[in-house]
């Protein structure tokens, strides 16, 4: 395989009477998300009349800096998934970033694409973020030939019954879909009523992670030869974004993501359920799956993994709180907000309900803060191009909704660093669950917490520069002011809140000498933030 160039991979030869049949083939342009061998593109097309595009291209490594990681993954899945396709006779037309005539875009590409191939059509499975869809519907009116783009039938849940869903409703409850995407696909359904006899079991999945309970290591992958190529060129064109590029482990292929899966079934899920929202320092994995990335970019099925763990339960290897658990991460949660992304764009990129404007901190990008808990969030974040998800939201997030950080700068910001972030499962997880800039068209409530918090789900607090059982002045921890000064400042807009709104009575019994010390503590502590410097998330910052 060339280093610097286009890499086009011929099938087996062909029969001259075929090849007098096809003149003009199919153009099928392939995404860096879309590395699924049962992509609808690719469904009853044949090999000799199709040319696979796949593309490398400098506006979607750049539009935002990413993660190094990130970057790396993606390439050498591409690279690897184009290989695969390559070994079983399909012809790929592969163009590496480093192609001198490469035209930095999609659409330049594919335009690049039909001059090479001149095709009758281009048939494309539609993009999983807003701005490349927009991209993909003019595609029509620039190429000389039938752009066809299909629905991506890997979720289960189409726009259009996303949309009737929620017509009418004011609020878009997750659990109101749950329940409906538990009966649509049968999983842990005992006929019409739930496994268990309750369709949720989140209360049960809060314990604090005992220091000596054993937590296997899960799986880590070497880079190959391709993977080694991949990781020479991230660092030698993108070697200022954040990130730390090694060690590089992710699974870059299907049959290595199938791995990691067996190993999570096999060792972590008995007790993923219980330890799921727990937080310990210097301990990234704990018991999560670490499939997102994997599912994110095609290579494993997630209502396979979803039966896997049905599976689990019904054969008395898992219990019904961690199988419950994660299946609702998935058919719940992850088709939740892949249909409320597409329901509420474009407004939601601009969405900022809590006129929140303050800049995202310095210690966000560089992990230099005190408050330990941040600390080690970003530390992992750096390292490893991950965090779980109650350090995004309840440590991270929570955070920036405290502070008021505005959205835009949030979201840029966990869109760069997570491998598993692609806007539509990104842009609603933060702007909506964490920022509550929707104004409450997903979430109930802003998921604001004090360090009461951080200390009951984690074991942060021991060893921080500051007290979480000091509540203001020097040395209380900084999410006890903080928490109050947000409620204080939004209580015209949440005082009405029904799971909230009780709050105010605490606060109005503490006496004007003890709410000014409160905000005094948490004001000292905003004015005292370094703002970050521009040009981290996004080069025209």
């Amino acid at each position: 395989m060339q280093t610097v160039g286009r890499w086009i991979a011929a099938p087996s030869a062909r029969s001259e009477e075929n090849e007098n049949q096809v003149t003009s083939p199919t153009l099928i342009p392939i995404l860096g998300d879309q590395l699924t061998r049962t992509l609808a593109s690719l469904k009853g097309m044949t090999k000799d009349a199709s040319v696979i595009l796949m593309m490398e291209v400098w506006e979607e490594a750049t539009y935002v800096r990413h993660h190094k990681q990130k970057i790396a993954l993606i390439f050498s899945a591409m690279r690897h998934f184009a290989a695969e396709l390559r070994e079983a006779g399909w012809t790929v037309d592969y163009v590496k970033l480093d192609d001198p005539d490469n035209a930095g875009s999609f659409t330049g590409e594919v335009a690049r694409a039909v001059e090479r191939h001149a095709p009758e059509r281009v048939r494309v499975t539609e993009a999983g973020e807003w701005r490349v869809q927009q991209a993909m519907e003019e595609w029509a009116d620039k190429f000389a030939c039938e752009v066809e783009i299909l629905p991506d039938d890997r979720f289960l849940y189409s726009h259009a019954e996303f949309r009737e869903w929620a017509e009418d409703r004011k609020h878009l409850t997750m659990e109101h879909f749950y329940r409906m995407m538990r009966r649509k696909t049968g999983l842990l359904m005992d006929g019409e009523k739930p496994a268990g006899g309750e369709w949720n079991y989140d209360s049960e999945n809060r314990e604090k992670l005992d220091g000596d309970l054993f937590v296997p290591k899960r799986p880590r992958f070497e880079p190959d030869a391709i993977t080694e190529e991949v990781l020479t060129l991230v660092e030698d064109r993108f070697g200022d974004h954040f990130g730390d590029l090694r060690p590089f482990e992710w699974p870059v292929t299907s049959t290595e993501a199938e791995k990691a899966a067996d190993a999570f079934f096999t060792e972590r899920l008995e007790c993923f359920g219980p330890y799921q929202d727990a937080m310990v320092h210097g301990s990234d994995d704990l018991y999560h799956s670490m499939l997102s990335t994997s599912i994110n970019i095609g290579l494993l099925d997630p209502l396979k993994l979803c039966e896997r763990a049905e599976e689990a339960y019904r054969e008395g290897r898992a219990p019904l709180n961690s199988v419950e658990g994660f299946i609702r991460q998935i058919i719940g949660w992850r088709e939740y907000v892949r249909g409320f992304y597409w329901h509420e764009m474009p407004g939601l990129a601009e969405a900022n309900e809590l006129e929140a404007t303050r800049d995202l901190p310095e210690f966000f990008w560089t992990g230099e803060t005190d408050m330990r808990c941040l600390a080690d969030c970003v530390r992992s974040t750096r390292s490893n191009a991950h965090a779980h998800h109650i350090q995004r939201l309840m440590v991270l997030g929570n955070f920036c909704l405290l502070a008021g950080i505005d959205p835009r700068q949030v979201a840029d910001w966990f869109l760069v660093v997570y491998a598993d972030a692609f806007e539509w499962v990104e842009l609603p997880n933060v702007a909506a669950m964490i920022l509550y800039a929707d104004g409450g068209r997903l979430a109930t409530k802003p998921y604001a917490a004090s360090g009461n918090y951080i200390t009951k789900m984690s074991d942060y607090c021991g060893e921080c520069r500051y007290s979480v059982s000091k509540k203001t002045g020097e040395g209380a921890c900084p999410f006890n002011p903080l928490y109050w000064h947000f409620m204080d400042r939004h209580r015209e807009r949440l005082s009405s809140n029904h799971r909230i709104g009780r709050i105010y009575a605490t606060w109005d019994r503490m006496g004007a000498d003890k709410q000014r010390d409160y905000l005094d503590s948490a004001e000292r502590f905003l004015d005292a933030l370094t703002p970050a410097s521009k040009g981290w998330a996004r080069a025209e910052d």
